[in-house]
C-alpha cells in the first residue's frame, strides 16, 4: 500500500514539475510588444474597472511634463516606461520617463519636420527591449530601451530612394516576428520589410508604384499566411507578409493621399475608413487571403486620421466635413446614431468610448446598441498646437499629448 502511494506522489509530482517546464517554455519566446493605438492597433485598450462619469473638470491630473517638443505622436506606454517622441530646435528626440513621469533619458535620432505642422509623427513600437522609429524625413532607428543606446539606422530617401509626402513620412512601424515594415513610397521600392535585429532588407515590393499614405500598417493572421494591409496614396494593399508578393488592390475613387486609419480585421472581413477615399467600406476577404469583395459603403462616416473603432456589429467613429461622431451597422452599413461633439480620435476601454476632439475637448460615452450618449466631457487646456495625438490608456490611467506636453489623468475607480 506504501508503495502505491510513493508511485502516485512520484507520478503526480513529475507531471507538476512537466507543466511547469511546458508553461516556461511557451512563456520564454513570449515578447512583450507596445504599439501604436493598442496591442493591435484598434484602438482597444484592454483595462477594467474605470470610471463611468467624471467630474465636472475632468479626471484627477497625476502629473504633467512640459518640454518634449512639438510633435503629434502617441506616448508608448509599458508596465514601467513611457517613451515619446518631439521636436525642439529642429532636431527630433527620443524621451523615456518613468511611470511617474520622470524624465530617464532623452536621445536625439534626426533632424525633424519643420514645414508644415511642424514636429515629430512617429509613435515608437516597442518589441521587448527594442524601440522602433521613424523620422518625418524617413530616417528609421532602432534602440535599445533602456539606455537610448542606438542598434542600428537606415534612411528611407537615401538607400531606398523613396518619395516624401507633403506632410512627411507619418510611420508608426509594425513590427511582426523578425520583421519591421516601412514604406519608402519609391517606384520600385514602395514596400519595405527589414530585419528588426539588424536593419538588413528581406523583400522590397514595388506595390502600385505610389507615394506613401499616413496610415499605421497591420498583421492579418490568417489559417495559411499573415498578411500585410495597409494604404499607400490612392490604394489600400493585401501582400504576403513573410514573402512580400502582393495578393490585391483597392483603389479609391478620390485622389487624395490622407489615409490615416488602420485597416481592422474581423471574422472574415476587413473594414477600413478613408476620409478622402472610398470612406467608410466593409471587404469580404477570402480565407486564404488572396482576394477581396466589397460589402458595402457608406459616405458618412469620412474621417482622415483619428481612426474608430466596432464594438457590439456597430462602426463607430467621427465623420470630418459634417463634424459628428456616427454609428454604423456593420451588417447593413447603414448609419443608425449621431452624436455632436466635433471630430477627432476614437479610442475604446472598459466598455466606454473615448473621444477627443481637435478642439482639444475630450469626452466619456456611452454606446448602447443603436445610440451613443455623452456622461462626461472636459476640455484640454495645457499643450500647444493641434490636438492630433491617439489618446493612451494603461493601468487605469489616461495619457494625453497635445503638442510639447504629457498629461498623465487617473481614470480608475476608487475601491
Amino acid at each position: 500500500m506504501k508503495k502505491k502511494t510513493g508511485i502516485r506522489n512520484f507520478k503526480i509530482t513529475f507531471l507538476h514539475v512537466l507543466i511547469l517546464i511546458i508553461l516556461q517554455a511557451c512563456t520564454t519566446n513570449v515578447v512583450e510588444l507596445t504599439q501604436y493605438r493598442g496591442e493591435d492597433r484598434k484602438g482597444i485598450f484592454y483595462e477594467n474597472n474605470l470610471l463611468k462619469e467624471w467630474p465636472e473638470n475632468g479626471p484627477a491630473l497625476l502629473w504633467e511634463y512640459e518640454g518634449i517638443g512639438n510633435g503629434y505622436g502617441s506616448p508608448i506606454v509599458t508596465a514601467d516606461k513611457i517613451f515619446v517622441t518631439g521636436e525642439i530646435d529642429s532636431l527630433g528626440y527620443l524621451f523615456s520617463f518613468d511611470i511617474d513621469g520622470k524624465l530617464l533619458w532623452k536621445k536625439e535620432y534626426a533632424k525633424e519636420w519643420m514645414v508644415n505642422y511642424v514636429g515629430s509623427a512617429s509613435t515608437p513600437t516597442i518589441v521587448g527591449n527594442l524601440i522602433y522609429l521613424c523620422s518625418r524625413y524617413g530616417k528609421i532607428v532602432c534602440f535599445e530601451a533602456n539606455t537610448g543606446s542606438v542598434k542600428w539606422e537606415t534612411n528611407m530617401l537615401e538607400n531606398f530612394h523613396g518619395k516624401n509626402t507633403r506632410f512627411g513620412f507619418t510611420q508608426n512601424l509594425l513590427v511582426d516576428e523578425n520583421m519591421v515594415y516601412c514604406a519608402p513610397g519609391g517606384k520600385d521600392t514602395n514596400i519595405v520589410a527589414l530585419d528588426r535585429f539588424t536593419g538588413e532588407t528581406l523583400w522590397i515590393n514595388k506595390g502600385a508604384g505610389e507615394i506613401p499614405a499616413y496610415c499605421a500598417p497591420v498583421i492579418i493572421d490568417l489559417a495559411t499566411r499573415k498578411l500585410l494591409v495597409t494604404f499607400m496614396e490612392h490604394t489600400l494593399l493585401g501582400l504576403d507578409a513573410k514573402s512580400g508578393e502582393l495578393l490585391w488592390t483597392e483603389e479609391q475613387d478620390t485622389a487624395c493621399d490622407i489615409h490615416g486609419n488602420s485597416a481592422w480585421f474581423e471574422n472574415g472581413h476587413i473594414y477600413y475608413v478613408a476620409g478622402c477615399g472610398n470612406r467608410c467600406v466593409k471587404l469580404k476577404l477570402s480565407a486564404d487571403g488572396s482576394t477581396i469583395k466589397q460589402v458595402w459603403k457608406n459616405p458618412e462616416i469620412d474621417n482622415i486620421m483619428g481612426g474608430f473603432i466596432i464594438h457590439e456589429d456597430r462602426l463607430i467613429g467621427a465623420a470630418h466635413r459634417k463634424p459628428k461622431w456616427k454609428t454604423i451597422d456593420t451588417q447593413t452599413g447603414e448609419t443608425v446614431d449621431s452624436l455632436k461633439f466635433h471630430r477627432g480620435v476614437t479610442i475604446f476601454a472598459d466598455n466606454m468610448l473615448y473621444i477627443y476632439n481637435e478642439k482639444g475637448k475630450m469626452g466619456l460615452v456611452k454606446s448602447h446598441k443603436d445610440s451613443l450618449q455623452l456622461i462626461s466631457s472636459f476640455k484640454i487646456e495645457k499643450g500647444t498646437n493641434e490636438h492630433f495625438a491617439h489618446p493612451v490608456i494603461n493601468n487605469k490611467v489616461l495619457y494625453v499629448r497635445h503638442g510639447n506636453v504629457l498629461l498623465a489623468y487617473d481614470i480608475g475607480k476608487k475601491i
